[in-house]
């Protein structure tokens, strides 16, 4: 009997430590944020574990200027919870890989994250953004 009890606690640490790790790897997206003459693209997002890294959100990806022809530059914007976007600018005329966190500080973890990437057009005319996307834990 005390070896099935041990045996069993053995396996469930073993798979709920696995579960664990599932839970904090990347996830890829199918669709890339797209707009007129930028694109966050090859994207891939986790949540960092409570009490680690302030429990961000954190993502990776590839964000291009896509029509360098337009003379405009390119930024992604993510935010958690309901702060102020955080925005991180791209190079005008190529592309570049990105990886960055969000988090709320006044929180064990973060629970909703948004993001969206977005043409700057100048101080005359509004920026073009793709549709804001929503992340939830």
């Amino acid at each position: 009997m005390r070896k099935f009890t041990a045996a069993l606690v053995t396996a469930s640490l073993f798979f709920g430590g696995a579960g664990v790790a599932v839970a904090d790897s990347w996830h890829p997206l199918k669709e890339p944020f797209t707009t007129t003459g930028a694109k966050f693209q090859s994207v891939e997002y986790k949540w960092e574990p409570p009490g680690e890294k302030r429990g961000a959100f954190r993502f990776r990806g590839v964000l291009r200027d896509t029509n360098d022809r337009d003379g405009h530059n390119v930024y992604l914007q993510a935010k958690a919870h309901d702060y102020r976007w955080q925005r991180f600018d791209g190079v005008q005329k190529r592309s570049i890989s990105i990886e960055k966190t969000v988090h709320d500080g006044a929180t064990r973890y973060t629970n909703t994250a948004d993001m969206r990437v977005c043409r700057n057009r100048g101080s005359l005319r509004p920026d073009n953004c793709s549709h804001t996307r929503t992340f939830r834990r």
